[in-house]
């Protein structure tokens, strides 16, 4: 039986282009959503430029023919504006049809009473509440029926004989050529160890290219001053070190060392071995909680609470590493060797040669961070790191964010690498916090 999906319109926000993601079945859009919609298309972030091109979309459509009758959509399905004048059912007296999620909500509602089968789609929790309240299916937009643990953890544990670990350990190679029957993805880290035991333990990284097993980059004199604590942060350094993957996404809670290392590296290549002309640190400019609102000053002085904790780990890194006459993150700066910036501005640039960090992914939706992501030139390194356990952005949760998409998508590729980080290493106090608060 064809599915009636009606849009809420901050799915239309989360992505504009959301009307061709359900199949040969019917989509509703109510014209309050419509309305709602102009009301954010002369905003000058995310919500703005994707109100500007579903209504582009819209446009398009309607010369097709009647809106409110329905116009075919290439996927075999069908949209249509609801123009109705909102109508209170008897079993739904207590509604307040003056708010406009209610409107919505009746849309739905008379829909469901005149036979279809209607499913209402939205990223409000609340309003999904109150579908269910009164009886009609509700669902959030994106990812479905799946957890955070369920995601792509970059690594894998392999239980081997004693002959095949000393292998390795003698070759330094291990071929691997059943991995994809093994849903083994290129750049997954392996734990090697012997059946029931993990006392003898080696770590290696599957490399698709070679089809087999390369032990990690050594790291005997640190990085920038750093040493890898546990096995996770082995992995993420050697992903992050590593001139043949060219985009690694670090997914952790606070205090795993995600941004910490990233800089590290990011330095240690950029300015140490010079295989990028520079490194270049960046995150999207998102408050937790309420906003403080304007912020007196240049450019470089709103920025400096928004960069703060960047500026706190180069205090850290450059503390430990520093030397008699050694230059300072500022040198760098004013040498243009080292770029601190927003995300603001990234939109329709080309950025060749450097290495790339994105800290706090978390906060971005897909479509920013497919922005983000095609501004790379060539020899461009990108690093994502982010905790999708703290999100600050209203329309994003831990499964359906930027960062989990680029991950998701681009693991089959060899190009890339993801770790997860899991054992938190900022402080005692900072690792109690993440487990009991």
């Amino acid at each position: 039986m064809e599915k009636t999906f009606v849009l809420d319109t901050n799915v239309i926000l989360f992505d504009p282009t959301a009307i061709f993601k359900f199949g040969s079945n019917k989509v509703s859009i109510p014209l309050v959503v419509v309305e709602e919609i102009d009301r954010f298309k002369k905003d000058q972030n995310e919500n703005g430029r994707n109100a500007r091109h579903f209504s582009r979309i819209i446009d398009d459509l309607r010369k097709k023919g009647s809106l409110a009758e329905g116009v075919e959509l290439d996927n075999g399905g069908s949209l249509h504006l609801s123009v109705g004048a909102p109508e209170k059912f008897d079993d739904q007296k207590f509604i307040d049809l003056n708010v406009n999620d209610n409107v919505i909500l009746n849309s739905a509602v008379k829909l469901d009473k005149a036979g279809e089968n209607v499913l209402l789609v939205t990223k409000d929790i609340n309003l999904r509440v109150k579908a269910d309240v009164i009886g009609i299916k509700a669902e959030d937009y994106g990812k479905k029926d799946v957890t955070f643990d369920e995601l792509y953890s970059g690594q894998t544990v392999l239980e081997l004989e004693e002959d095949i670990l000393t292998e390795f350990e003698q070759n330094r190679f291990l071929p691997f050529e059943d991995a994809a029957s093994k849903d083994i993805f290129p750049n997954q880290y392996m734990i090697m160890q012997l059946p029931g035991n993990d006392r003898r333990r080696l770590l290696g990284r599957y490399c698709a290219k070679k089809q087999g097993i390369v032990p990690l980059i050594p790291m005997r004199e640190g990085v920038w001053g750093i040493y890898p604590k546990n096995m996770e942060q082995q992995f993420a350094l050697d992903a992050l070190l590593n001139e043949d993957i060219h985009l690694v996404s670090l997914v952790g809670k606070a205090g795993t060392g995600k941004t910490l290392m990233a800089i590290a590296a990011g330095l240690e290549m950029a300015i140490t071995h010079e295989k990028y002309s520079r490194l270049l640190v960046s995150r999207p400019i998102q408050p937790m909680g309420k906003d403080i609102g304007f912020l007196p000053g240049d450019v470089n002085e709103k920025l400096g609470p928004w960069m703060q904790p960047i500026f706190d780990n180069m205090d850290f890194l450059f503390g430990q590493h520093r030397e008699d006459g050694s230059a300072s993150y500022e040198d760098l700066i004013n040498h243009g060797l080292l770029h601190i910036e927003p995300l603001t501005y990234i939109r329709g640039r080309s950025i060749p040669g450097q290495y790339l960090i994105v800290d706090e992914a978390q906060n971005l939706s897909p479509h920013e961070v497919k922005t983000i992501i095609t501004r790379a030139g060539e020899g461009t390194k990108i690093v994502l790191t982010g905790d999708c356990f703290q999100i600050d952005s209203p329309y994003l949760d831990e499964i359906n964010n930027g960062l989990v998409y680029a991950l998701d998508r681009m693991k089959t590729e060899a190009i890339v690498a993801h770790t997860l980080l899991t054992q938190g290493e900022r402080s005692p106090l900072s690792e109690a916090a993440s487990k009991l608060l």
